[in-house]
């Protein structure tokens, strides 16, 4: 699995990196190099020719520089110098049993190799396999710091037996065990503890008995003497400060840097902190008036921390740094009240832990041994800083076959003891540094004293530098240095040759010989004239290129097809396609294969046309379709031979009376049925007919050429199907019938409707009856005979 993961790593490394050269275009010829130093450091898929005469007339030197898969298409001398991988010490991880191996700790090995040299080129990974495991009975430093201030009285009676019942618990993890006691308190400062004379010798009130207060005392240098820490620590006396917050920053900082007075060995580091309040940090020493950094630096005498009143509280940045560079693992034991605290700090703390203090610290124990557990199970990888211009990334490969990659691919977790673990390393150059030397990084499992040191070199010039002829009379007498194929031109020379001075370049007597044919144009308006001599423009599309010595040709603007640069049958030079072999035209689109053109017979278009462009073009006007082989408005088989067919069968039809002459070309077989006629499969070349007469009888006939001996044979049916005449009775009777049948129902629908029509004329009539209105006992026409007349004069008197 090593051997392949490594492999695999790789080529899709390798892979990657031509990706990304396709993906952002020819970036080789954008870079216009001017030596080929600058040309590798492009990408690692960039060459420079070396050979002298490789530039065309009108190509920049910049030129020389390509993609390696163009660059061999045209030149047989490149320099295309590769990155390397050396394994300087490769010691085996150590097999290490539980208390039976004496090796001293600085013998143990858990990370394989451990020095390495790379030799980097820009844009090209080199990859290499690390591998750790995790030992066996590998020695403990453990160091408890502990808050002496008054609220952690109950806490202190538990801790003074902590020594020997600890070190009994982790005999079943590791047989070299130590452990040392640290205590801290806050910065004896106003407002952080009282200043008065009585408080600053008992800073408790009542009748407490207190020790004065203090910043951070180292009280045991680490000692795998149990009862010695027991005994010390039992003679701690606890003390007290005003402010919630205690000064547990202060005190990590002096155990993480004064590695001489707390007895660090070259081991696993643990710091247990343990506290039932919050942390100050740095800023807030400017309560006390104390303003000035903390140098990171140990101040201790005596085992006391002298300069609390002097540098402020660490940052939180600066103690993860601390932590790191001292491969210190920070076991954070609080009460359950400040648990999100300290749980948002572990986040910022790479290979730290916390666990829940009970209230008089009953359970230190089992707190440490399963926070050791948690921090020893999972390796974290990081690496010193980085070169610039350089990255670095982590594949692992862990344990039940998980592979993690991108930030999660500096990690393992779950590992047991002897467990292997195996992380694909790739670092990649993208520039070289500024003044090419070598570096060193060194990459290191946290909480690890050991690490794998790499030394890096940068290929930042090719081969053929060291080779240059300074002042070479290949440029132009001594005015450049003539390196991997080119000259390098001196301060104030330029020119292909080196062969003008800056003060010449804008010359009109240069510049007349950029112009073609005495033209107002300078190079074709292609290109810059540099020295008297055309050097073309790069277009934005790498591949499109101007050449010539006026800058008059290019490779882009020849007649297309297909939407294809001659047809993508040929190569565009100089405007005019030169056209690949079997291809002709100004576009390249004409093929001179004529295999598209046989017909099924083995002829070029049936004989009946020629071919041309791969196309058969028909000289009978008749003829059309891909090979000649359609012709619409000629006669079929069956009418090309229905006549000779009729009259060498039945003696009919028009050739009867030159039947003899004008049919004799075919064999011709009578049958009685048309189921004895030759079906498909039988005879080859075989065609069915079915043709009438001037009488309009049917008769059936097959056509068939037997191809081998050219032969043609005709079957006919010797009976024809005539149509039979019509029977007259029934004929007549079903006129006659049909006419009584229409008369008949004509009368009735007659009748019908006269029926309606009266029913129709009946019921108005009723309805208008109904509706009379005079009297009958009146004669309407009678008049009175009486008449009155009033004398218009009477008044009534």
């Amino acid at each position: 699995m090593d051997l392949k993961s490594l492999f695999i790593c790789t080529l899709l490394g390798c892979l990657l990196c031509y990706i990304n050269a396709q993906q952002d275009g020819n970036d080789c010829i954008k870079a216009n190099a001017k030596s080929c130093g600058e040309c590798i450091q492009v990408g690692a898929n960039c060459g420079w020719c070396t050979e002298p005469d490789f530039l065309k007339q009108g190509e920049p030197t910049s030129a020389r520089c390509d993609v390696l898969e163009s660059l061999k298409k045209r030149c047989t001398e490149i320099e295309n110098p590769r990155g390397d991988k050396t394994v300087l010490l490769n010691k085996a991880v150590t097999n290490r049993n539980h208390g039976t191996d004496e090796r001293k700790p600085e013998d143990i090995t858990q990370i394989q190799p451990q020095k390495m040299a790379l030799t980097l080129r820009s844009g090209e990974p080199q990859t290499f396999e690390l591998k750790f495991k995790r030992a066996e009975d590998y020695p403990i430093d453990l160091y408890y710091l502990m808050d002496l201030s008054f609220s952690m009285k109950d806490d202190l009676e538990n801790v003074k037996n902590l020594g020997t019942n600890l070190m009994r618990e982790m005999q079943d993890i590791t047989s070299d065990f130590r452990i040392g006691f640290g205590s801290f308190v806050e910065k004896t400062v106003m407002p952080y503890i009282s200043t008065t004379p009585a408080k600053l010798l008992n800073p408790c009130t009542g009748d407490q008995n207190c020790t004065s207060p203090f910043s951070y005392k180292n009280v045991l240098k680490l000692t795998n003497n149990g009862n010695q820490f027991n005994t010390l620590v039992g003679q701690q006396q606890i003390s007290g400060n005003l402010d919630s917050p205690e000064g547990g920053f202060d005190a990590i900082m002096q155990v993480a840097v004064c590695g001489e007075h707390i007895g660090w060995r070259n081991v696993t580091r643990l710091l247990v902190f343990s506290t039932d309040a919050g942390f100050h940090f740095a800023g807030d020493g400017k309560l006390g008036g104390i303003v000035l950094p903390n140098d990171g630096k140990c101040h201790l005498e005596n085992g006391m921390y002298t300069m609390s009143h002097y540098y402020d509280y660490p940052s939180i940045a600066h103690l993860v740094q601390k932590l790191s560079d001292n491969n210190i693992q920070t076991i954070f034991a609080v009460t359950e009240e400040f648990q999100p605290v300290y749980k948002e700090l572990k986040n910022l703390i790479p290979k730290s832990a916390v666990g829940t203090l009970s209230s008089n610290s009953s359970n230190v124990i089992k707190l440490i041994i399963d926070a050791y557990n948690s921090l020893s199970s999972e390796v974290i990888l990081e690496n010193s800083k980085l070169p610039e211009g350089v990255t670095i990334n982590y594949v692992s490969h862990c344990k039940n076959g998980l592979v993690n990659t991108g930030e999660n691919g500096r990690k393992c977790s779950n590992i047991s003891i002897g467990d292997e673990v195996m992380f694909n390393i790739s670092i990649t150059a993208h520039k070289c540094p500024k003044k090419g030397q070598d570096e060193t990084i060194k990459i290191k499992p946290l909480g690890f004293t050991e690490e794998v040191e790499i030394k890096l070199k940068f290929i930042c010039e090719c081969e053929c530098h060291d080779k240059g002829i300074p002042n070479s009379p290949k440029c132009n007498d001594g005015n450049g240095t003539f390196e991997c194929g080119a000259c390098r031109c001196n301060e104030g020379r330029i020119g292909r040759l080196c062969e003008c001075s800056t003060e010449e370049v804008n010359s009109d007597d240069l510049d007349a010989n950029c112009r073609r044919d005495n033209g107002t144009d300078i190079c074709s308006t292609n290109g810059d004239c540099i020295c008297g001599e055309c050097v073309c423009k790069k277009r934005d599309n790498p591949n499109e290129i101007y050449s010539g010595k006026y800058c008059e040709c290019d490779n882009f603007n020849c007649d297309r097809s297909n939407n294809m640069i001659c047809g993508g049958n040929g190569e565009c030079v100089c405007r005019v396609c030169k056209c690949s072999p079997n291809y002709t035209g100004s576009a390249c689109d004409c093929s001179l294969n004529t295999s598209t053109c046989l017909a099924k017979n083995g002829q070029i278009c049936n004989g009946r046309g020629n071919c041309e462009c791969g196309t058969c073009k028909c000289t009978d006007p008749k003829f059309q379709g891909p090979t000649c082989e359609i012709c619409p408005t000629c006669p079929g088989v069956c009418a090309e031979h229905k006549e000779c067919v009729q009259c060498r069968t039945f003696g009919t039809g028009e050739k009867k009376d030159t039947c003899e002459a004008d049919c004799s070309y075919f064999n011709l077989t009578k049958v009685n049925d048309r189921d004895k006629l030759p079906q498909p499969g039988q005879a080859t070349a075989l065609t069915h007919c079915k043709e009438r007469d001037a009488s309009d009888c049917w008769f059936y006939f097959t056509y068939g050429v037997n191809n081998t001996e050219n032969d043609i044979h005709v079957h006919v049916v010797d009976v024809l199907e005539c149509p039979t005449g019509p029977d007259i009775i029934p004929i007549v009777a079903g006129v006659v019938a049909g006419i009584v049948l229409i008369g008949l129902a004509l009368l009735l629908i007659w009748k019908l409707l006269m029926i309606i029509h009266d029913r129709r004329e009946f019921a108005k009539f009723e309805k208008e009856k109904m509706n009379a209105k005079w009297d009958t006992g009146e004669n309407p026409i009678y008049k009175s005979a009486v008449t009155t007349v009033i004398n218009p004069k009477y008044e009534g008197k």
